[in-house]
């Protein structure tokens, strides 16, 4: 009843998310978006035209030079929504710094959402626990304890895993804490968005040549581009409630 109520003044207001118009490498992986769960308080502040996200990241979430910023994921996320939601005022506001594990953005947590006050957390982690070999079970417990923070602070929560790449596969158990954040998201029943699958498809199809991406910075900021393009697109179809039933429909 509720989605039926969000679906009709939704329409009443004229909101429909615009047609994007996605460059090819980034469609290459529209395929692996996952939009099973909704986000609810997403669809009321679309009602409203005001939407406060925030992204909490580490330092994958960043990218060096003056203009590092503007072209790193968030931002582009932020412009990427503004261009699908026309009409709906689009704050983002983000506390993106290196080497934190998810138990120390936990900490963290709620002083951010207090002063971002978001209806949309955007969480990226698993990078640094991957890489200091944190405890797996105890990197689910710091999953779980931020999810309820900020559901708490009435703020629905989409999930990053961390970001792939070829240099360090073998060194380094990424896909394990990739699976731990998709097992944590089913429990929770929140949008998983798999930057490490995507990236990996990336490589195999030679989209872009990750490899030695660390040494260009323009396919770097290609990649962050379209990974602010898709994550808009998970979070604009994730909004939208789900369709009325047609005539005959029970």
């Amino acid at each position: 009843m509720k989605g039926r109520l969000l679906l009709l003044a939704l329409l009443m207001l004229g909101w429909m998310p615009a047609k994007a118009d996605h460059p090819a490498e980034c469609r290459v992986a529209e395929n692996l978006l996952e939009s099973s769960f909704r986000l609810p308080q997403v669809a009321r502040a679309l009602v409203k035209k005001r939407l406060t996200v925030l992204v909490v990241g580490a330092g994958s979430s960043q990218l060096p030079g003056s203009s590092g910023v503007a072209n790193a994921y968030p931002a582009r996320l932020e412009h990427a929504l503004a261009q699908q939601l026309s009409g709906v005022q689009i704050k983002l506001t983000t506390d993106v710094k290196a080497k934190r594990t998810a138990a120390e953005m936990v900490k963290a947590l709620p002083a951010a959402l207090s002063a971002a006050k978001p209806e949309l957390l955007v969480w990226q982690t698993g990078t640094v626990d991957a890489m200091l070999a944190v405890d797996p079970d105890q990197f689910s417990q710091a999953l779980d304890a931020g999810i309820n923070i900020a559901h708490s602070a009435g703020a629905d929560v989409v999930l990053i895993n961390a970001q792939y790449s070829p240099r360090t596969e073998s060194m380094i158990a990424l896909g394990t804490y990739a699976e731990d954040m998709r097992w944590v998201a089913l429990q929770h029943e929140i949008p998983l968005f798999d930057r490490f699958s995507i990236m990996k498809l990336w490589a195999g199809l030679g989209t872009f040549d990750l490899y030695s991406a660390t040494k260009k910075l323009d396919m770097a900021e290609q990649v962050h581009d379209c990974i602010g393009i898709l994550l808009a697109d998970l979070v604009v179809t994730a909004a939208k409630p789900e369709e009325l039933p047609t005539n005959g429909s029970r």
